[in-house]
């Protein structure tokens, strides 16, 4: 197993034991998506995660912390959509997403 493979597996192990279950690795080994539009990468020691512009930093060697930094902020998603999100579902998911995350 790859070095990014193996953080992001344990990323997803931390986000689903803090109650985040639709996290899903993406298929390049080294992405996990979390939700529409939040998704965290594995590259040179760091978790790198974006929402939109927004980008952050977190060290490869935490993923509990890094953890902890996504899912409140999915919770924070979830209970106030922004409003960027029913037009990025559109354009990825199609008209089929409507409220569904």
């Amino acid at each position: 197993m790859t070095e990014p493979r193996t953080a992001i597996g344990r990323l997803r192990a931390e986000l689903a034991a803090l109650g985040v279950h639709e996290a899903y690795e993406i298929g390049d080994g080294a992405t996990l998506s979390v939700w529409i539009g939040l998704v965290v990468s594995f590259r040179d020691g760091l978790y790198r995660w974006r929402e939109g512009a927004v980008k952050c930093r977190h060290l490869g060697t935490d993923p509990v912390g890094c953890a902890t930094r996504v899912a409140r902020r999915y919770a924070e998603l979830r209970a106030e959509v922004p409003p960027w999100w029913e037009e990025l579902a559109k354009v990825l998911r199609g008209d089929a997403a409507q409220e569904y995350p």
